[in-house]
Parts: structure tokens; sequence; C-alpha cells
């Protein structure tokens, strides 16, 4: 049992991977196969009977035109006489029933057979067949081919195509069957005409069937096309929102980790800030307070001149620490740039670190800057400052340069100096300058790419267009 089930499982797994194309034309081929075959046969068998019964009423009616006359009265049931049977020997023996019938036979209702063509069967008695119990109804009945009848042995060797034909004899003021004729035709014309038919009919039928089965099997090709299209183009459809859906769960992971290194990076630069603070223009205003109560300025015996320098010493401190915090807030405070386009604020970045380390930069713009959105020019101002701050402080600001590039589909940042560089794997994983701008790009679907070696160093910026919202 189990290979059987197995094989069946196969069977109907290689059915169901056919398509729809092909177990239509199989199913439907079979089908219609056996239809023609059904309707054929009977359409056949239908003209047959049809031809058939139809030649025999003529035939019938022609032979009873002509034998009728001849008969005497048979509602004795005796059998004929000599004058009688002689004339039928010779009615049959010459003109058009010579060469038309082949033998005759008068049947009495019992079945005695009171004439016939052949010798010795005269006055005997046969089984009465189906056919002659019908012919005694007062029914025409006509067969087509050899006929198995115990009295028909010379029709049987004689082997041409024969038409047996019962007609009934009727008498004619009461209406009764008094007897019954037999009679074969000889059937040539018969048979030919009967094949002509039948060969029409089955062609009829078959192409019939095959415009049929044609014409639904294009509306069936047409249907199996646009369900494949459809099923095509879903899947399709499915596929790309896989696509999408795998992005957007990756994105969302990019956005936790981000979010995560950006409280993270926001927490040490707000450390780094206040280290600043207190390094820087605390220590020097915490210095100007402390020489405000020096005892240098509240003794009133000091020298003028020694009180003046002590005051302009202060002021120093003071001036100092106001110029730092101005340096801070800066770095901290973006220019204006909705507005700007990409050139006007990689120049503001670029002149605003001049002007506060008083260092020369090398700058390289196209003649047409690329639009971006305002996130991606924060972004890039944020990376050239960091980055030449970056520079001037580990390498002097020796060959700074700056250069802005676009392929069409990406704008390239670049920001290189010629100091002594550093190796790239020994930085701190927390570090605040190259893990924000990292972050920070990351954040618009860009990379960062760090290039160092003994003569330089070089972090190049990467941002796609079709990766980041554009400027309407």
């Amino acid at each position: 049992m189990k290979p059987l089930r197995r094989g069946s499982l196969s069977l109907v797994g290689a059915w169901k991977r056919q398509s729809l194309v092909r177990q239509f034309l199989m199913t439907g081929g079979i089908v219609w196969l056996t239809a023609m075959l059904i309707i054929g046969a009977v359409v056949t068998g239908l003209i047959r009977d049809a031809v058939t019964r139809n030649s025999a009423a003529a035939t019938a009616l022609y032979v009873d035109g002509i034998i009728a006359p001849i008969l005497p009265d048979l509602k004795t049931g005796s059998l004929l006489d000599d004058v009688t049977a002689r004339a039928l020997d010779e009615t049959l023996a010459q003109g058009a029933l010579r060469h038309r019938i082949f033998s005759f036979r008068l049947w009495r209702k019992d079945g005695v057979m009171l004439y016939s063509t052949e010798a010795g069967q005269t006055g005997r008695m046969f089984p009465v067949n189906a056919s002659l119990q019908k012919a005694f109804k007062g029914q025409v009945v006509a067969r087509f081919g050899m006929t198995d009848d115990p009295e028909s042995e010379a029709e049987r060797e004689n082997g041409e195509p024969l038409l047996e034909i019962y007609n009934p004899v009727i008498q004619p003021w009461s209406g009764e069957v008094v007897a019954v004729s037999e009679f074969y035709e000889v059937a040539d014309e018969f048979r030919e005409s009967l094949k002509e038919a039948q060969t029409l009919s089955w062609l009829a039928v078959a192409v019939t069937g095959l415009v049929i089965f044609v014409l639904l099997s294009v509306i069936v090709l047409r249907g199996s096309r646009t369900i494949d299209e459809q099923q095509n183009a879903l899947g399709q459809r499915v596929e790309e929102l896989s696509q999408l859906l795998e992005q957007n769960r990756q994105l969302r992971q990019r956005v936790q980790i981000a979010s995560q290194r950006t409280t993270a990076l926001n927490e040490s630069y707000l450390r780094r800030l206040g280290a600043d603070l207190h390094d820087g223009p605390a220590q020097l205003i915490a210095y100007a307070a402390l020489r405000l109560g020096s005892r240098m300025l509240r003794d009133p015996e000091t020298p003028a001149l020694a009180k003046a320098d002590e005051i302009n010493g202060i002021k120093t401190r003071l001036d100092e620490a106001i110029d730092e915090i101005r340096s801070i807030c800066s770095g901290l405070v973006l220019p204006h740039i909705e507005d700007a386009n990409l050139g006007d604020v990689i120049e503001n970045a670029v002149a605003n670190h001049r002007r506060r380390t008083g260092t020369e930069v090398e700058l390289t713009l196209p003649l047409d800057p690329p639009s971006v959105s305002p996130s991606a020019k924060i972004c890039i101002y944020r990376f050239i400052q960091e980055a030449l701050n970056n520079s001037y402080r580990h390498a002097d600001g020796k060959g700074q340069s700056v250069s802005l590039g676009f392929d069409g589909q990406q704008v390239t940042v670049e920001v290189c100096d010629t100091g002594q560089g550093f190796d790239p794997s020994e930085v701190r994983p927390g570090g605040l300058g190259l893990s924000g701008m990292r972050e920070r790009i990351a954040s618009l679907g860009g990379d960062l790419e760090i290039l160092s070696s003994q003569s330089g160093t070089c972090l190049r910026l990467r941002l796609g267009l079709n990766e980041m919202e554009q400027e309407k």
C-alpha cells in the first residue's frame, strides 16, 4: 500500500506542478476525444438506422407493387400453388428485380415458409426471429450486414453486401397482416451511400468538436496568461515588500543603535564642554576673582602704578576668558544654512576655522554644487568643523584642504592634511570626535572612510542622494 500511496502522491504533485493550460489540454483532450467518440457513434448509428429504414421502405414499396398482384388470398395460410409459384419465379428472374433481389421468401405467422427462391425451403418451418415478429405487427424491418438466421446460409456464403428487408403483406379490405415477405437486396450502392454518410457525420462531429475545443483552449490560454502575469506581478510586489520590510528592519535597528550611541555621545560632549569651560574660562575667572581680593588692591598704601598693573592683569585674564567663551560658543552655534547652498555652507565652515585658528585651508568646490536637504548641510558642516579641529589639534593644521565632489548620485566631501598621521585602529571606541562623525553620517545613510599614513590623513564623507531627503 505504501508504494502505491507514494506513487499516487507523486502523480498528484506532478499534476499540480503543471500549468493551467496543460491541465486543460490533457483533461479537455481526453474528455473531448471521449465525447466525440460517443457522439459520433450515436450520430452515425442514427444515420445508419435512418438510411437503412428509408431505403428499405422504398425498396419494399417497389417490390410490393410488383409482387402483390401475383399473390393469391393468403388468409387461408396454405402453400402457394404451382401457377403462383411459377409466376413469382418468372417475375423475380427478369427485369429490374433480377439484378436487385438476391433471394425472396414468403412467411406464414407460425414460421412456415410459404415460398422461397431457394430450393428445398418451401413448406419448411423455421424459428420465428424478432424481425419477423415485428413485421407481422405491421412494421417494415431492415437489417444491413451478415445475418445468422438458419435459413440464410446462401446469403452468408455469397459474401456480397445485402440489405435484408421484412415487408408485411396486408389484406386490402381488412388491413390484416396475412403474411410477411422477406427479400435480400443487393446493396452495393447502399453500402457506398451509407459509408459516405457515416464519413461525413464523423467529419462534421470531429470538426465541430475540434472548433469548440480550440475556442475553449484559446480562452483558457488567455486566462492562464492573465493569471500568470498577475501571479508574477504579485510575486514581484511580495518580493519588493519583503525587501522593504527587511530594509525597514535594518533601518530600525540602525536607528536604535544610533539613538543609544547618540545618547552616550551627547553625555560625552557635555562632559567635554564642561571640561573646556572648567579648564579654560572658569580658571581664568577664578584667577581674576582671587586677584580682586588680593592685599595689593585692598592696601591703601599700595602705589597707584602697582594697583593699575594689577587691575590690567585682572582685565587681561577676564578678556582671555571672554575670548575662550566666545570661541566655544562659535563652535556650538551654526550659521544660517536653510537658504544657503551647499557651497556657501562649506565656505562658512572653512572661513570660521581660518578666523579662529589663523591657519590656511585650501578649498575646492564645483561650479554647480548639488542641492541637498538641511539635515545633510548640518552633517557636512559639522563634519568639516570637527575634521579641521582634529587636524589643527593633532597635525598643527599642516596642509589642510577641503574638497567637494558630486557624480550625480553621491556627494563626497574630503578633509585632508599633511601631518604625521595616526593609526585608526588605536582610536578609542568611545572617542567623541570620530564616533560623533560616524554616527551623524550613518543616520543619513552615508559612510565615513579614514585614510591615514605618515604622509598625512584624509577623512572622506559619502552621502547618497537617493538615501536622504531631497530639497524641493
